[in-house]
């Protein structure tokens, strides 16, 4: 860029902060989405607790996808993250519906239930990150016998808007043997 450049630039930044500014995004107040169940979303744990309830059940049994849906902001993302066959790391960024047409059909046809294992919670005024350890079982004996297929992590952003808690992103890997979960995220020790 050259010099003379630079005072056009500055004025475009200086003209555009102001504007910018007074744009305080969406409220809340007037989403569009199912209307939560009050329990589920009035503290950090009870909308874990409704995350992980919510997609965990036996085969054959539907989800309530509008419990789900009251969950989440209208922009929020489901993103799972792993390594490829050929050891590149891989996403996918879904929207809640992405997920419930994706996902959804595979938790109700096979059975999926899903536990947290521990937590490891950062506060911050109106936003919290919760990395959540989990543990995933086919069927409810497993689950009992704490014999998960799978573990991982799922690193999860919520927003409290005053009345409720808002999940914003859920953003997950699961373990691997090159990649074992800390012991940090187990709480053991």
């Amino acid at each position: 860029m050259s010099r003379r450049n630079l005072p056009a630039l500055l004025a475009l930044f200086l003209v555009a902060t102001p504007a910018a500014a007074q744009d305080w995004g969406r409220s809340t107040a007037d989403l569009d989405v199912p209307a939560a169940q009050a329990e589920d979303v009035k503290s950090i744990d009870s909308i874990i607790s409704a995350l992980y309830d919510v997609i965990s059940g036996p085969a054959g049994e539907a989800r309530d996808w509008d419990r789900f849906r009251s969950l989440f902001l209208p922009e929020a993302r489901l993103v799972p993250s792993g390594s490829a066959p050929d050891g590149s790391t891989r996403y996918l960024a879904w929207s809640v519906e992405d997920y419930i047409a994706t996902a959804g059909g595979q938790l109700e046809a096979n059975g999926f239930f899903e536990t947290e294992a521990h937590r490891v919670e950062e506060r911050f005024g109106h936003i919290a990150h919760v990395f959540s350890t989990y543990d995933s079982y086919r069927t409810a004996d497993e689950m009992k016998a704490r014999e998960p297929f799978m573990r991982g992590i799922n690193s999860i952003q919520l927003l409290f808007d005053g009345e409720r808690w808002w999940v914003v992103q859920v953003f997950w890997q699961a373990e691997s043997p090159e990649t074992p979960i800390p012991e940090r995220y187990l709480g053991e020790g």
